[in-house]
């Protein structure tokens, strides 16, 4: 359609101002002002300006139909016949506010829906043709929209029969194994009792897809837009900004209780120590809960059927506030009772440190951080700065020679928090440089001379370190002060900076359309000291240890519509609290023992056999034939999960600053006695004592 983009703005700030003196009364109205004020905000706030023609519609376009039906389940060719029109259409209809298309879309899948379950009720209902020998393809990018209803259904019987088969196969080792459940169970039980467990997944999916509201398809269109802008621009409803919030900030207002849906039910699945549901102590872990009232209000609601966004928004509350529980025991007898909300802090998100012994007995300092966690919302809340620095103090405190900050799949966080953290290794100095849309860069400084910690420093990474982590990894890498050991090729490779726009902001008053939600919006790109990005490329770590994803293509690049790489001029920068001495020394002698060392041969080895997997998308519907490949693979998978049973790192132990905290608590003694399970048995962590041993010997 006709490029309309530089009109966009104003339309938008006329729809804002005619809202504002004439408040919506229905969803359309509501939508539309919801679908202009995200177009407003990317237009003036969005790291780079994208035009709002033909070409952004068609990207839409495919974008949305990928989520809509990616693996082929619902919408023939047909369908896609009556979509193709809307393909340059979007554009359009986002500048005048009007979701036609998304109508038509959703209806289609709806239909889809209803005609696919008669499909699979059908195909489950009597035991599939098992010695036949046909094949079927399980990736989705490589099988085409069905041309019809029939080959829509052949589709859903060859997915059915290979789900089936690898129920089946399970429950036929189980029963080889003399499982007590299986072994006096006959060919043709297990086969039904496949066929039975398939169709209760799929019935209990169906009903989550049924009770799914307009908000849901409104909300997988608008972020099939924003995403066209670049992977990390999207819009939050109310409750997915809250969750956000409290994934960023460890903190909650509730009754300290996780819960999840269990086929028409809301289930308990933990309770988190410390929260009031916990000191309360009637609420159990598995407790159904059937129906809520606030306060002392008689009048209950019955959440049967309820989707767990809802019931989460009934339970949560101001901290002081009661709410009231009917629920339902294991054992069947059903209970009411109140709880006081409060202030819940989820610790299992916060830093946490080890002492370590290397294989050569110097004592190593370890830190875990999960995420670059901060509680924007809250001047008390937690900061994964202030944390790092007491966990930094207390390892000093022990005299350890040297630590190991480990980042392995942590996704990144606050901007701030991680400037600040890298400061604490080097005397004041450029970290990052940020540049906005049509701006020069800004270099954001340490501008605290003093060094928390100048000794011996190794960051851990993989190729799911992203964003925060990779700001503080490239900075330390640029300066010299750490040794980068990485799982990977390179980390995840998000060099972009986001932030968060209500949308209520730009309508005044207008209370019956709000809350709109949020955008979460790129607006700013960040490069490192040296002027490189991380965009796309990662940080290269110094010394690449082999993983199982070695050879696969994973990170930024992989997603749809990622920014591209740039890089800008370098600033100056230096540190004088420590210097790597004699790290090509220190890296080959890692390179000689990783060539020498036999798990890492075979992870090696194991992750070549992973990519030829991956690339061999095509399986057998033949019993005999899958069992015998499922048989073969899972032999490579049990040889492969004993190359970590054994303990490889010594001397791991709490902090004694910490112990007291761990003891006073069973549930929290037990997660941290598992904790300190899997650190013994790491044997990445091993290789990077290791690698601390050289670096205190080169010094």
């Amino acid at each position: 359609m006709k490029n309309r983009g530089p009109i966009l703005f104003s339309l938008a700030i006329a729809v804002a101002l005619f809202l504002a003196f004439y408040p919506p009364v229905n969803n359309t109205q509501k939508e539309a002002a919801l679908m202009q004020t995200i177009l407003t905000d990317l237009n003036y706030y969005h790291y780079q300006s994208v035009e709002i023609d033909d070409t952004l519609s068609e990207k839409i376009y495919s974008l949305y139909l990928d989520r809509l039906d990616g693996n082929r389940r619902w919408l023939t060719q047909a369908d896609l016949a009556q979509l193709d029109p809307w393909k340059h259409k979007l554009d359009d209809e986002a500048k005048d506010g009007t979701f036609l298309f998304l109508d038509l879309a959703s209806q289609l899948q709806e239909k889809g829906i209803a005609k696919t379950q008669a499909y699979y009720r059908e195909f489950l209902a009597h035991p599939f043709e098992y010695n036949k020998d046909e094949s079927y393809e399980t990736d989705t990018e490589k099988k085409p929209f069905a041309k019809d209803d029939a080959e829509l259904k052949e589709y859903w019987r060859q997915a059915m029969k290979w789900e089936t088969m690898n129920r089946l196969i399970a429950m036929l080792e189980k029963k080889e194994k003399g499982d007590v459940d299986f072994k006096d169970k006959t060919f043709e039980e297990l086969e039904e009792d496949s066929r039975k467990e398939q169709l209760k997944t799929y019935d209990d999916w169906y009903d989550r897809l049924e009770k799914r509201k307009r908000t849901d398809h409104l909300s997988l269109y608008l972020n099939a837009l924003t995403n066209v802008f670049d992977p990390h621009t999207a819009y939050f409803e109310p409750i997915d900004k809250q969750n956000f919030d409290i994934s960023m900030s460890g903190r909650l207002e509730g009754i300290g209780a996780r819960l999840q849906t269990d086929g028409d039910y809301t289930k308990v699945s933990e309770i988190i120590i410390g929260g009031p549901a916990w000191k309360q102590g009637a609420l159990e872990e598995n407790d159904r809960i059937t129906k809520v009232a606030q306060g002392d209000d008689p009048v209950w609601t019955d959440i049967t059927g309820m989707v767990i966004n809802d019931v989460v928004q009934l339970i949560r509350g101001t901290p002081g506030t009661k709410v009231r529980l009917s629920i339902r025991k294991a054992d069947g007898t059903t209970q009411e009772i109140s709880i006081i909300r409060d202030v819940v802090i989820l610790e299992e998100g916060f830093a946490k440190s080890l002492l370590l012994e290397s294989p050569d007995k110097e004592k190593i300092g370890y830190i875990r951080l999960p995420k670059f966690y901060a509680d924007f919302n809250n001047n008390d809340g937690r900061r994964c700065a202030d944390d790092i620095a007491i966990e930094l103090e207390k390892l000093k405190q022990n005299n350890v020679a040297g630590i190991i900050l480990d980042l392995r799949n942590n996704g990144g966080g606050s901007l701030r928090d991680v400037v600040n953290m890298s400061g604490f290794f080097v005397e004041e100095g450029p970290i990052v440089q940020v540049k906005s849309r049509d701006r020069k860069p800004e270099v954001l400084e340490d501008d605290d001379p003093s060094v928390l910690y100048n000794g011996p420093l190794i960051v851990m990474v993989n190729q799911f370190s992203a964003s925060a982590s990779e700001i503080l990894a490239a900075a330390l890498q640029d300066y010299g002060r750490a040794v980068i050991v990485g799982t990977g090729n390179s980390t995840f490779g998000k060099g972009t900076v986001q932030r968060f726009f209500d949308l209520d902001a730009l309508l005044r008053g207008n209370d019956d359309v709000k809350p709109l939600g949020e955008i979460k919006m790129t607006v700013q790109k960040f490069f490192r000291v040296n002027g490189g990005s991380t965009q796309l490329k990662g940080v290269i770590p110094d010394i690449i240890l082999p993983n199982i994803w070695l050879y696969l293509e994973t990170g930024e690049k992989e997603e749809d519509f990622p920014m591209q790489w740039t890089q800008i001029e370098p600033v100056e920068y230096s540190q004088h609290a420590y210097s790597l001495t004699h790290l090509n020394k220190v890296i080959e002698k890692s390179a000689f023992r990783i060539r020498n060392n036999e798990v890492f041969q075979k992870i090696d080895e194991r992750a070549k056999e992973i990519k030829a997997q991956r690339d061999k998308s095509t399986q057998s519907l033949n019993l005999t034939n899958f069992r015998a490949q499922t048989e073969e693979w899972e032999a490579k998978d049990n040889a492969f999960d004993k190359l970590f049973e054994a303990e490889v790192v010594a001397g791991v132990q709490n902090l004694p600053a910490d112990i007291s905290g761990i003891e006073a608590d069973e549930s929290k003694k037990a997660r941290n006695d598992d904790w300190l399970k899997d650190v013994k048995k790491d044997v990445y962590l091993l290789e990077t004592l290791n690698i601390m041993h050289d670096m205190l010997t080169f010094r």
